[in-house]
Formats: structure tokens, C-alpha cells, sequence
């Protein structure tokens, strides 16, 4: 792939991850309020739901991933994905009861489909010398159009008093315009086919890949959705405007800090600055258990916002480098795939610990796998890096 055209399909990605999040968080600031007080769920439903909607992910991903190497093809993949996430919008405002929006919800997170052929697709067009700034910027575009969608989600819902259906279609349209750039924009590079597709296995990985899949796995059960961040903030005294802007800030330091995060991850090594997300989450539980304030949880969702910048494309570049060439996307799907398996269990739990024992138990929970996820990663994965091209 030539330079000119490389530097082309990174933008035009970044783009339409731009359009598809200033969709997505024009009713993610909303959501666990309108499944929780207009739909009547619990925080076990809610943990339900959104652990659902993780795990559909990473199966998405596995799926599109295996197949996008099986068939040597992956844009297909990437706009079928954006009117997916499109299509579920509209199924979100004609939902009734919580259990309707369960079909569209997997509808909505199925449409991720386009993330393990879309980043293979980006680590093809790199090299190891700026494969993590392009997995950074690309994280950036998605939290700046985050952060775009959340102020019109403040601005439409509390000052112009606009519905939340009524903003579940709107969201709808940003989602149709990635979709077509990408159709239009992206020339699909052709890739080797000359080979049989006989799959990925699992003893083709290196040792430090399996240990990184194991530590992430235990880093994921803990992990849960970010409505428990939210509906605690809720609980503790915030009045309920104030929560989308608590989403607001989270966004905010995630999308300036994604892009810095990746260069930085280029210079240092991957391992120290993932590490360093681990070390932010821990410090928000620590925070939710001994600490609670009005000051000290909104500094939590800055601390969330910087572990989110850290975590997703540092994530995604240790993999890319540790998977072999050929099943890139396969290789990246896989790993969503089982990060989002064990994220429907986390939300549940979580919410099952909320409702049965306290709000602090979800916490107490994610700290100690935290805490074994951080040690496996310092001493037991080495990184795979070389300073030729690709």
C-alpha cells in the first residue's frame, strides 16, 4: 500500500469513527437513565444488558475477524457494521420495556463487527515505528466524536427539552454517513490468497501472547460497564444533570489523551504505558471504596478517562505485534472476543454484588483482579517490537 494511500485510509477511518461515536454518545450519556427510569430495570438488568452488549462485541469481532482472513477481505465488514449500529438506534426509540431494547442492544453491539478487519486493516497500512499513534489517533477521533455527541446530548435533552427517542433517531444518522465513506473512500488492499485459509491456532501463538489473552480475561472480569460509575455517581448525591457531564469529562480526557498515550507507547514500550491504565483503574476503585466525595468522583472519571486513553489502543497494538502477520484479524477478533465473554459475566456480577451487598462491592471485586492482571503483565509478557516495515 502506497504511502499516499496508507495516509488516506487512516483519515478516512478516523472520520467515520469520528461521525459513528458523535452518534453512539449522543445516547450513551442517557442510556442507564432511560433503561433504569423509563424502562423500569434494575442494576442487574442493567449489568445484564450491558454485559450482553460486550460480549456480542467480542463475538462480533472473533466472527468478522476469522472470516475477514478466511475470505482475504475486510471493508465489507466495516460499513455493514456503522448501519448496524444505525439500525439499532431506531429500535432503541420504539423499545416500550427493558426487555425490548435486549434485541436491538445485540443488534447495536453486533454492528463492532467492523473492529478486528478495520484495525488489521489500520495495522497493515503501518509500521512498528507509528503502528501506536495510528491506533491512538484513531482512539482520539472516537472520543472527540464522543465528546461532540455528549454536549449535543446536554444541549438537546436539559436546555431545548428534546426526548430521548426523539434523540435515539437522530443518533441514528451519523452512523449512515461513516458507513458511506467508507464505501466511497477506503480502496481495499488485495491480500495474499494464494495459500489455504486453514484458521488460526491456538499453539501458533507465542507464549506471551497466550499470557497476555489470560491477564486480559482476569482484567475483564472486573472490568465493568461504565453505568456503574454513572448510577453510582447518581446514588451519591449528584443531581441527574450533572451525570451526562460526569460521561462528559471521562470522554474528554480519553479523546485528548488517546493520541499522546500511543506515541508515548511508540517511545517507551507498550507494556509500561498499559501497565500505567492498570495502575488508574486501581486507583479509581480505591477512590469508590475509602474516599468517596463530591471532589474526589469527579476526579474518578478523569482517572477513568486517562485509563480508557491508556488501555484501548495500547491494547489492540500489543496484539496486533504479538499475533502472527497472516491472522492479524483473526488474531484480533479472537481477543475481543474473549474480553467480551468475560465482560457479560463482569457487569452482572456487579450488579448482582450492588443490589445484594453494597455499591462498594463491585469495587473491592475489580481491585483484587486488577491487582493480578498488573503483576502478570509486569513479569510475565515480553513485547514483540522491530524497527523495519511492514
Amino acid at each position: 500500500m502506497a504511502e499516499k494511500e496508507e495516509k488516506k485510509t487512516i483519515r478516512t477511518f478516523a472520520a467515520a469513527s469520528f461521525l459513528n461515536d458523535f452518534g453512539s454518545d449522543i445516547i450513551y450519556p442517557i442510556w442507564p437513565l432511560f433503561l433504569t427510569t423509563v424502562l423500569g430495570a434494575n442494576m442487574a438488568v442493567l449489568g445484564f444488558i450491558d454485559g450482553l452488549g460486550d460480549a456480542i462485541v467480542s463475538i462480533s469481532q472473533a466472527f468478522s475477524g476469522y472470516v475477514s482472513d478466511k475470505i482475504r477481505r475486510r471493508k465489507i465488514f466495516v460499513w455493514i457494521g456503522y448501519l448496524c449500529g444505525a439500525t439499532s438506534r431506531i429500535g432503541y426509540a420504539l423499545s416500550s420495556v427493558w426487555e425490548h431494547v435486549i434485541p436491538f442492544r445485540i443488534l447495536d453491539r453486533a454492528g463492532k463487527m467492523r473492529g478486528a478487519p478495520r484495525d488489521a486493516i489500520i495495522a497493515d497500512a503501518s509500521t512498528d515505528l507509528n503502528r501506536g499513534r495510528n491506533f491512538g489517533l484513531l482512539r482520539a477521533m472516537d472520543n472527540l466524536g464522543a465528546v461532540c455527541g455528549i454536549v449535543l446530548c446536554i444541549i438537546c435533552f436539559w436546555y431545548f427539552n428534546v426526548g430521548y427517542r426523539e434523540l435515539f433517531f437522530f443518533a441514528a444518522i451519523p452512523s449512515i454517513i461513516a458507513a458511506l465513506l467508507v464505501i466511497f473512500l477506503i480502496k481495499e488492499r488485495k491480500l495474499e490468497t494464494k495459500k489455504i485459509f486453514k484458521g488460526l491456532s491456538f499453539k501458533e501463538l507465542n507464549k506471551d501472547f497466550k499470557m497476555f489473552l489470560l491477564l486480559s480475561a482476569i482484567f475483564a472480569l472486573g472490568s465493568f460497564s461504565y453505568s456503574f460509575l454513572l448510577i453510582y455517581a447518581k446514588q451519591f448525591g449528584f443531581e441527574v444533570i450533572f451525570v451526562p457531564i460526569l460521561y462528559l469529562v471521562f470522554t474528554v480526557f480519553a479523546a485528548v489523551f488517546s493520541y499522546p498515550f500511543g506515541r508515548l507507547a511508540d517511545r517507551i514500550g507498550r507494556k509500561t504505558v498499559l501497565l500505567v491504565s492498570y495502575v488508574f483503574w486501581a486507583a479509581i476503585c480505591l477512590i469508590f471504596i475509602f474516599l468517596q466525595s463530591y471532589w474526589l468522583i469527579i476526579f474518578t472519571f478523569v482517572l477513568y478517562g486517562l485509563h480508557r486513553a491508556a488501555l484501548e489502543p495500547i491494547q489492540k497494538t500489543l496484539v496486533a505485534e504479538l499475533a502472527p502477520a497472516d491472522y492479524r484479524a483473526s488474531s484480533l477478533g479472537g481477543y475481543q472476543m474473549i474480553i467480551g465473554v468475560c465482560a457479560l459475566p463482569a457487569s452482572f456480577i456487579a450488579g448482582v454484588l450492588w443490589d445484594s451487598l453494597s455499591i462498594e462491592a463491585p469495587f473491592y471485586l475489580s481491585l483484587g483482579l486488577t491487582v493480578v492482571s498488573l503483576f502478570l503483565l509486569l513479569f510475565f509478557v515480553k513485547e514483540k517490537r522491530s524497527t523495519h516495515s511492514q
